[in-house]
């Protein structure tokens, strides 16, 4: 197992990691992750396949969304537009050279964005840990 590489876009809030896995372990290996963490999948997006059935082609991409309400749900109640990012949402891609990335939006960026207090940022920022093992 490697170290994830991690990329920051700071200027729009999102943190991208490098995977060691190909697309669909990367997958499958981010539900276990969140499954092992006692964490909730609300959704498993399959861009690639809706825009297929579409009649269009992309690059293979699955948004997951996930969370804990016991988590989340402090955060909705004290940052009520937080709503609106939560729950967490981790998007995995694939480009052209077979590189897969997990990308999401930073703990930080949220709590400025929605006003989130300081003491409920831990809510969310577990989500780098999720993301770092699901990616070696």
């Amino acid at each position: 197992m490697g170290t994830a590489k991690v990329e920051l876009g700071s200027e729009q809030g999102i943190e991208r990691v490098a995977s060691t896995r190909g697309f669909d372990d990367t997958v499958a290996h981010f539900e276990q992750m969140i499954a092992a963490k006692g964490m909730v999948l609300f959704a498993n997006i399959d861009f690639t396949g809706d825009a297929k059935r579409a009649g269009l082609t992309m690059p293979r991409m699955r948004l997951l969304v996930f969370g804990n309400p016991k988590g989340g749900t402090p955060v909705m109640v004290a940052a009520p537009s937080s709503a609106l990012d939560l729950p967490l949402k981790a998007l995995v891609s694939e480009e052209a050279d077979g590189k897969v990335w997990l990308s999401f939006n930073s703990p930080e960026y949220l709590a400025q964005r929605h006003g989130i207090p300081a003491e409920l940022v831990p809510n969310i920022a577990g989500i780098r840990g999720v993301v770092a093992a699901a990616a070696t």
